[in-house]
């Protein structure tokens, strides 16, 4: 229950009590996907910069002595509190021994680069070209045999 103040303004953000902000529906413009802010870049870099030093089984402070930096400042750019400047994700990409353009991936580029291991793959590239060509009924009894195949279980038809 809130009380009336003196002055009738909210005590949190000062607006009158009595004033009801009304929002009017206005039509939209609804682009196909709104480009990622700084905040989901840096948790992007974060995340790839804490799985390659992971991958790379090095603490943060092994990584802190190649790059001459304080471990804090590790922690705070795999925690996404930092975000290193492009001389420091030279740096940073040095130290872990990869590209810069790998520490700054989106989703979509992880799985063009999943996918294109996997067509490498003569075996699955042939599976994967016959897929389509399958009804649904036909898709899961493959998907089943294959399972059943992996596991060594033994189907018997």
């Amino acid at each position: 229950m809130q009380y009336r103040t003196s002055n009738s303004l909210c005590r949190k953000c000062h607006r009158p009590l009595d004033f009801e902000e009304t929002t009017a529906l206005m039509p939209q413009l609804v682009t196909s996907q709104a480009a990622p802010d700084s905040a989901d870049a840096a948790l992007q870099v974060a995340a790839q910069v804490r799985d390659i030093r992971r991958a790379r089984h090095l603490s943060q402070r092994q990584l802190a002595g190649r790059m001459q930096v304080p471990r804090t400042y590790i922690s705070k750019i795999e925690n996404g509190k930092a975000i290193p400047t492009l001389g420091s994700l030279e740096r940073l990409a040095s130290a872990l021994g990869v590209e810069v353009r790998q520490l700054v991936r989106d989703a979509r580029s992880r799985r063009d680069e999943e996918v294109s291991a996997i067509l490498n793959d003569p075996f699955l590239a042939e599976i994967a070209a016959m897929l389509p060509h399958l009804d649904p009924l036909h898709r899961t009894l493959f998907f089943g045999a294959v399972r059943d195949a992996a596991s060594g279980r033994r189907r018997i038809a």
